[in-house]
């Protein structure tokens, strides 16, 4: 057995180092730290690798031993990777081919490219770099000759160098230090400043405890005083926010600004501001005659110049700065004309003026100036007759010169002398028309209109003076108006003319202002458009602007063309019933039912016109008419029942009644029938039909709600708890019938069942803010405010944007301090809601600021007209606060408007006892329930 050790066992040789022949070198690590042996030297590396080559057939270069003795002195570079036939290694087994050699050419000229572009590179930079430095020398560059000149200097001119002062404000600082020492403050100080946070509370003299805070210098906070501050600060915001909310969204609103004073406001303001602006005259003067030095040719220049020295009040600065800016710019009317304004009241005016003429004598504005200047008629003619020769085309001028005769016949002779003269001028044509006869007026408008055949307000006087003539009827000018004009391409918009139209009736000529409309608003208007829309738009916004007459004009065109449009009809009988007469209301009604004589809503008003004006046979005749257009109409039975139930004639109407409830069975007739029988104090027999109508009309909620009252009524609370049982559970989405029915729990005592059914009630119309606030009130009328809080915070996040949440929130939950806050965050979350206005209005009212309540009370009527509590708090406050012509304004107003809703006028209104009463009494019964 051999002893000899295996490969991996044996010790490396002397000096090993590995990788040697593949060309390693030795280094040490730090785990060699220690007993680490030196490296090989340069020797036994050379001797290694020697003894490498000898083993591959190799020269010590790398080459092949004849090589490597023939080229011994060649490069070190090693010729495996020299000779691509020989490439070992990683690149063995390769051929070198005309691919391999045409890649080496490229990379060649890549390399030598790369390097070209490189060397230009650089010596631009280089050049950039000598002409920045060239352009922008250092300080040491620049001061290079000078420290050169030093050499030059003698001792003697160095010893007479003056020694340089103190620059830096040395002394200056030290001084301030010296101000600015600190001292140890005073206990005294200390002890005030800590008293002076303290608080207290006293007592008055009147008993009247009183929180004050010691100041520390013996005054007292008054914080009564700092309360009436913060109320005048909401008070403000508040009004703030009133303007945002109901300024532009409510049509109609009042406003508290008086125009005059706010007139002169605005010119304090303006004044003000000027003087703001000027800021220091010194300065502004300096940038003035900067300006003026820089461009004198520029006369705004020198008119601002001079406007800065009459603000600082210096007259005859300013005098002499525009005189320079005249003598500099003779051609500008606006430095002739400043001239003129600041020498006004000098006698040098009418001086300046001529100078001025003379610098531009075809001035227009100049010349009237000059004229204004002069004091006597006369001499006002001669300046105008001078410029007149130098300026005969000047309209301005001809309109002046006639202004100034004072005989017709003179002005006359002027007027046909400019229409010569200007025969394009319009206003001079219509100027000498008016001046003459009818006869001549007419053959004046006949020149006109040959003359300038694009002028429609040469038609329009024709028109009127036809008009004036009487042959307005006969003949129509504005046809042929429209044919010329259209024929011109001179065809104004329909606005213009409906202009135009409004500005003859404002003066008289209401005959043209129909012709007008009649055949200029169809203009340019195709027939699938919306034409209807449009001239309903335009009658409306004529009424808003007081014209009448034009809005009647329009209703009557559009009525010929849409004849069997309700909606035109009805707008164009409120015209006649607001701003009209009774017989062209009746006559305008009449021709509505036999154009639409299927419109119950026509014939219904009809009636309603005729019984009010006391004609009840008449209004019978209409619904009988009426009765054979529209069969078994419910509407109008009802309409005919009520004209016999307020004319006092109860049999026949019970009579019709029983006759619609054959003929026409609805549950509306049916609920009339019962509301009838009520009022006339049959309770068994509005029982008996209500049982009948629930049979046919169960999903009525108006009839479980009667069924349920007339049991109250009889004091049969346990059938009208069933009745209102029955009726929620037939119809759960009625609001009402859920608020019967918990306010008959709630006075029955049950105060625990009652909020149980509010609670389901909630649960079956979810997010209704009349159920959320009727189980505050509950709560707050069982004398738990806690609870009712809390359900108010729980309504609010359920219905953040119902008015009645939070006047009920302010009024009944909060403090009467937290009231304007309240009122105040209220408004920004809500957008114009009557009753949140009453409520601010009412909190106005109890600070005693009249006017501002009256102003929310009268937003809150712009608003919703229909909402009646809005009409019961404003007229109770006028009863305290207004006038008897207001009240009497205001109750005609309610009764015109004929409100239908809100939670205290419903029940009044509804009640049979009052069914008899008018609106007006209505109102005023609603006002005395209602509490503050």
């Amino acid at each position: 057995m051999t002893t000899r050790r295996d490969f991996l066992s044996q010790p490396a040789p002397e000096n090993y180092v590995a990788g040697l022949g593949r060309g390693a070198t030795g280094f040490t690590t730090r785990s060699d730290l220690g007993p680490a042996r030196d490296g090989p030297s340069e020797d036994q590396i050379k001797e290694a690798l020697a003894k490498r080559a000898a083993q591959l057939g190799l020269s010590t270069d790398g080459k092949d031993g004849k090589k490597g003795k023939d080229n011994a002195a060649d490069d070190e570079d090693d010729g495996r990777y020299q000779d691509p036939d020989n490439e070992v290694g990683l690149f063995a087994g390769g051929v070198y081919d005309k691919d391999d050699e045409e890649a080496d050419r490229i990379w060649e000229w890549v390399d030598e490219r790369m390097d070209r572009r490189k060397r230009q590179r650089e010596e631009r930079e280089n050049a950039e770099r000598e002409e920045f430095e060239r352009n922008n020398p250092k300080i040491q560059q620049q001061f290079s000759d000078l420290k050169r000149a030093l050499g030059t200097v003698t001792d003697d001119e160095w010893a007479n160098l003056p020694e340089v002062g103190d620059l830096t404000g040395k002394n200056r600082r030290s001084k301030q230090a010296l101000r600015q020492r600190f001292y140890a403050v005073p206990d005294s100080v200390l002890a005030a400043a800590r008293d002076s946070t303290e608080m207290g509370t006293t007592v008055a003299d009147d008993g009247v405890a009183t929180g004050r805070g010691d100041s520390g210098d013996g005054t007292m906070t008054n914080f009564a005083e700092i309360g009436a501050a913060r109320d005048k600060v909401l008070k403000s915001r508040l009004e703030q926010a009133s303007q945002i909310a109901g300024g532009d969204s409510v049509a109609g609103s009042t406003t508290s600004i008086d125009p005059q004073g706010y007139i002169t406001n605005l010119a304090k303001m303006q004044a003000n501001g000027a003087q703001a602006q000027v800021g220091d005259i010194n300065r502004v003067r300096e940038l003035l005659q900067s300006v003026v030095k820089t461009n004198p040719n520029n006369a705004l220049g020198w008119i601002a110049a001079a406007r800065l020295e009459e603000l600082a009040g210096k007259i005859v600065a300013a005098r002499k700065t525009i005189d320079k800016g005249c003598v500099v710019c003779p051609k500008s009317e606006d430095a002739w004309l400043e001239n003129i304004r600041l020498n006004h009241e000098s006698p040098n005016a009418k001086i300046i003026a001529r100078k001025a003429i003379e610098s531009n004598p075809r001035s227009v504005r100049l010349w009237v100036e000059a004229m204004r200047l002069e004091n006597i008629a006369s001499n006002k003619k001669r300046v105008i007759r001078q410029a007149l020769d130098h300026l005969p085309e000047s309209e301005a001028l001809w309109k002046e010169a006639v202004n100034l005769e004072g005989d017709p016949a003179d002005a006359k002779l002027m007027l046909a002398k400019a229409t010569e003269l200007i025969p394009l001028s319009v206003d001079l044509w219509l100027a000498l028309a008016r001046l003459e006869t009818p006869e001549n007026a007419q053959k004046v408008l006949n020149k006109a209109r040959k003359a300038v055949p694009t002028s429609h307000e040469i038609w329009i006087a024709a028109a009127r003076l036809q008009e004036q003539l009487g042959q307005g009827a006969k003949v129509n000018v504005m046809k042929r108006a429209v044919q010329v004009l259209a024929k011109e391409s001179a065809m104004p918009t329909r606005e213009e003319w409906i202009a135009e139209a409004e500005k003859c009736e404002e003066e008289g000529a209401t005959l043209t202002c129909e012709n007008i409309i009649r055949e200029t608003l169809g203009w340019n208007l195709d027939e699938v458009d919306d034409r209807k829309d449009t001239w309903m738009e335009d009658a409306r916004a004529s009424i808003n602007r007081g014209r009448y007459e034009t809005a009647r004009a329009i209703y009557a065109y559009s009525l010929r063309v849409f004849i069997n449009s309700k909606t035109m009809w009805v707008a164009a009988a409120d015209l006649e019933r607001t701003h009209g007469t009774r017989d062209s209301l009746w006559q305008l009604l009449e021709k509505a039912v036999a154009a639409c004589p299927r419109s119950e809503e026509l014939w219904m008003t009809l009636a309603k016109e005729k019984w009010q004006a006391g004609e009840v046979d008449e209004g019978r005749l209409v619904l009988k008419r009426a009765f054979y257009q529209n069969p078994n109409n419910e509407n109008i039975w009802l309409s005919a029942v009520k004209l016999e139930l307020e004319s006092g004639h109860m049999e026949e109407a019970r009579g019709l009644l029983d006759i619609a409830r054959e003929q026409a069975p609805t549950d509306r007739v049916s609920m009339k029938s019962v509301a009838f029988e009520r009022v006339q104090g049959d309770n068994e027999a509005a029982l008996d039909m209500v049982l009948k109508a629930l049979q046919q009309f169960p999903a009525t909620p108006k009839l479980w709600m009667q069924k349920g009252q007339i049991y109250e009524d009889l004091d049969k609370i346990g059938l009208a708890r069933e009745a209102y049982a029955t009726g929620v559970k037939a119809v759960p989405k009625s609001v009402p019938l859920w608020l019967l029915y918990s306010r008959l729990e709630e006075r029955a005592g049950s105060v625990v069942k009652a909020r149980s059914i509010l609670d389901r009630a909630r649960l079956a119309v979810p997010k209704n803010a009349e159920l959320w606030c009727e189980s505050v009130r509950l709560e707050r009328r069982a004398g738990s405010i806690p609870q009712a809080k809390s359900m108010m915070a729980r309504a609010q996040h359920e219905v953040p944007k119902s008015g009645l949440l939070w006047v009920e929130q302010i009024w009944h939950l909060e403090a009467r301090t937290q009231r304007k806050p309240r009122s105040l965050e209220a408004i920004k979350k809500i957008d114009n809601d009557p009753l949140l206005f009453v409520g601010v209005a009412r909190i106005f009212w109890g600070d005693r600021k009249l006017d501002k309540a009256q102003n929310w009370f009268e937003k809150a009527l712009v608003l919703d007209p229909d909402y009646g509590d809005s009409w019961a708090w404003y007229y109770r406050f006028l009863c305290q606060h207004g006038t008897e012509e207001k009240r009497e304004e205001v109750v005609s107003k309610c009764v015109q408007s004929e409100p239908r809703h809100g939670e205290a006028w419903q029940p009044v209104a509804k009640n049979p006892r009052y069914a008899m009463k008018g609106t007006e009494e209505i109102l005023k019964l609603v006002a005395a329930e209602l509490e503050q």
